[in-house]
Order: C-alpha cells, then structure tokens, then sequence
C-alpha cells in the first residue's frame, strides 16, 4: 500500500496539518481493538479528504463503506451549515462503536450513519450528490459508480480508495477477480467523458473524478 520511502512518508505527515483528538483517539482505538486497520484512512488521507471536502463545499455528500468513521468525519469538515453525509456499512458489529464515535463529534448532527447493502440503500435515497466517497467492496466499484453518477451535481466530485490496490492493478500476473475490477475501474472512468479525472498515487491510490 506504501509506495514512497518510509522517510518521506514521515516527512510528508511531518508537514501536513494535525487532526483532532477525537481522530487520534479512533486511529488509536481502531488499530488496537479492529479487525484490518489498514482500511482506515489515517492521517495523510485523512487531511486529503478533508481539503478536498473544504474545497468542494458539498451540501450533500455520500460515503460507501464506513469502517470506524474516520474518513466521515473527515469529510463532515467540510460541509456548511444545514449540510449533511450519509454514510453507509454493511458491518453491523461495528455500528455501536462507530456511532459513538459520531455522537462525541461536533458533526453528530450532520452525519446519517445507515447498516445495510449499498447496492439497495442507494436507489431509495432521492438526495442530489456534491461529493461521493467510495471504499467499500472492490468488486461492486462499477456499480456503485453507475449508481451515483446520474445523481451527481456537475462540478461534483466522485473518489474512489484502493484503486492501485497495493501495485497489483500494473502487474499482468496478477488476474485475481478484484484486481480486474479495479482495473475495469480505472479504465471506465479513464473513458467517461462526463467527467473528468486524475488517478492519486497517495497511499492506495486514490481516483479523483469531477462531474463535467
């Protein structure tokens, strides 16, 4: 997942604004006390989302894939007054420990935490996206894509985690079934036309895609 060298790495959180205590302690507790703590976003991607969230100024923004609520909270940074994330998980062991988390926040107020398949809560939900945030089961990237797009306002922005998936969408040996998808993935929206997009090589890779 860790493309750079260790030390530029440190160099690079060195440099980069700190979080809050809130998000520390969820770092802390999450790599303590979770099942794959890699998923979390930790700080480096952290301060991305949030910038970008700054940036956009979403009035509705849509997170698939949960984990501890790290990268909602991330996102919720940036939205205005009256704004709002929905946020979905399938894992229901986690949701207990994760709205708490939410609760403690100063966004609890802004974040709807939903437990359920993303693929049937999405068509129920009528809210017009300024910002998406996909990092959820590989293999249905494509189709939360195609789900979302049509809802995304132009100047939205749809981002998509895990893309480069530890350097093994380059590797032509590698023919296992979530590589593949990513790679569907990336040359999908390399192709659409309704937006227009940049490939991160931050972390995991990140696919940054703004709606035309």
């Amino acid at each position: 997942m860790e493309f750079i060298a260790t030390e530029l790495s440190e160099y690079a959180n060195a440099h980069t604004s700190s979080t809050s205590t809130l998000l520390k302690r969820i770092e802390r507790e999450t790599h303590l006390e979770v099942l794959q703590p890699r998923m979390l976003s930790g700080l480096f991607q952290g301060r991305l989302l949030s910038l970008i969230s700054k940036l956009v100024q979403p009035e509705r923004i849509l997170e698939i894939g949960t984990y501890t609520g790290y990268s909602a909270l991330c996102l919720a940074e940036g939205l205005p007054d009256g704004g709002k994330i929905i946020t979905l998980d399938v894992n229901a062991e986690l949701q207990s420990r994760v709205q708490g988390y939410f609760n403690a926040s100063e966004y609890k107020e802004k974040i709807d935490y939903r437990i359920g398949d993303a693929l049937d809560v999405i068509p129920t939900l009528s809210e017009r996206w300024d910002l998406v945030f996909i990092d959820a089961d590989k293999k249905n990237y494509l189709k939360y894509y195609d789900l979302v797009i049509d809802q995304v306002e132009p100047g939205g922005v749809i981002l998509a985690d895990n893309v480069l998936w530890s350097g093994k969408v380059i590797d032509k040996k590698a023919q296992d079934k979530e590589t593949v998808l990513l790679r569907h993935y990336n040359e999908r929206i390399n192709n659409d036309e309704r937006v227009e997009n940049i490939l991160l090589p931050i972390r995991d890779g990140i696919m940054v895609a703004r709606k035309k």
